[in-house]
């Protein structure tokens, strides 16, 4: 009749333990959990700047596909590869890519064509000089898209990684 005395208390402090080292391992599991959302969703905050100015980037060279431009059709894209310039040494997760747009940007335009005045007769030579540098200029808008499209998959890479 003793034992049943100490039996009785000593599986229910047992199973009271055991309730307590499982509900201790799902604490952490829970917690562990909160930091690493809290961390992802402070990543996320850190690259939403430069995701919105590579999606106005994107937008804007677009804008001037397959025209040839002038330095002042570029006034929206040199100021966004500014920004972009400016914040790339703060983000690393991306700094490599952003690197890479701002140089495209800069590469962009300075492909721009001398300003023209009023409907001016051009002769052959200088015709075919405007035209391949048109050319280079689309080259080079080409090379932004591909480093602006990188830049953005790799945010989205971090975002959800």
């Amino acid at each position: 009749m003793m034992t049943s005395a100490f039996l009785v208390p000593a599986a229910s402090a047992l199973a009271g333990a055991f309730l307590a080292v499982l509900m201790y391992r799902h604490h952490r599991q829970v917690f562990a959990w909160t930091r690493k959302m809290r961390r992802k969703d402070e990543t996320n905050t850190d690259y939403d700047k430069p995701g919105v100015w590579l999606a106005d980037l994107y937008e804007a060279q677009c804008g001037l596909a397959q025209k040839p431009c002038v330095a002042e059709d570029f006034k929206d894209i040199a100021t966004i590869g500014k920004m972009l310039a400016g914040i790339a040494d703060h983000t690393p997760g991306v700094r490599f890519e952003l690197t890479r747009v701002v140089e495209s940007v800069r590469g962009y335009v300075a492909t721009a064509l001398p300003a023209q005045g009023p409907a001016v007769r051009v002769g052959l030579p200088e015709h075919r000089a405007r035209l391949e540098q048109a050319m280079r200029q689309e080259a080079a808008r080409d090379e932004l898209a591909h480093a602006i499209l990188a830049a953005e998959q790799r945010i989205k890479d971090l975002r959800h990684g």
